[in-house]
Formats: structure tokens, C-alpha cells, sequence
């Protein structure tokens, strides 16, 4: 896979994300018991101008690969979770939220890292 196709495949996690955010936060304007909703709104919401802003760096951010699979698979993990668990009273598998979670700190690391190794321009 080139890096092309990592760049691509930010940009359409940032679509998709961001689209899902707006989805969950009607959900949760909409629905019955929303707090799990709105948290998985807020994360989507907040991942996905971070993504896009990965793709428009991309050729500058050394990371962006890396930050960019962290952040885009953990909130789709994290989001997941939380939409399971109100709709089915089930998560997707133990420690799933937790895991999503923690790879988006970890993505954002990533980010911060990337500051420190810029490719030439």
C-alpha cells in the first residue's frame, strides 16, 4: 500500500467520521436515553477536523500515517462501542470503548511526535 492510499483513506475516514458525528448528534437530540450518544458525537466531531487537517499536511507530517489509522480506527472503535451499547445493551467486545480511546490519545501523540521529524517540504 503507498502512501497515497493512506492519505486517500484519511480523507475518508474524515468524511465518514464527520458524517457520523452529525448522525449521533441527531440521535441523541431525537432519542431516549442519549448520554451515550452525545459522547460518541462529540468524539466524532472532534476526530474528523483532525483527520482532514492529517490530509492536508500530509506531505509536511512525517506521522501521518500513523496518527491518522490511530485516530480514524479508535474513534470508529470508541464511537462503535458507544452506539452498541445504547442500542443493544452490548458493547462490541470487552474493553472496546477503552481501547478506541486510548488509541486516539495515542494518535494525537503521534500528531505532537510528528512536530519533531517534519519531512522537507
Amino acid at each position: 500500500m503507498t502512501p497515497d492510499f493512506f492519505a486517500r483513506l484519511t480523507l475518508l475516514f474524515a468524511g465518514i467520521i464527520g458524517a457520523f458525528g452529525v448522525v449521533f448528534s441527531a440521535m441523541a437530540a431525537h432519542g431516549g436515553d442519549t448520554h451515550l450518544y452525545s459522547a460518541a458525537a462529540a468524539a466524532c466531531m472532534a476526530q474528523a477536523p483532525a483527520l482532514l487537517g492529517l490530509y492536508i499536511g500530509w506531505r509536511v507530517i512525517r506521522t501521518a500515517i500513523i496518527a491518522s489509522l490511530l485516530i480514524g480506527l479508535g474513534c470508529i472503535l470508541f464511537a462503535g462501542d458507544l452506539v452498541f451499547r445504547t442500542r443493544y445493551g452490548v458493547g462490541l467486545f470487552p474493553m472496546s470503548a477503552p481501547t478506541g480511546g486510548m488509541m486516539m490519545i495515542l494518535g494525537w501523540v503521534a500528531i505532537a511526535v510528528g512536530a519533531l521529524f517534519r519531512r522537507p517540504v
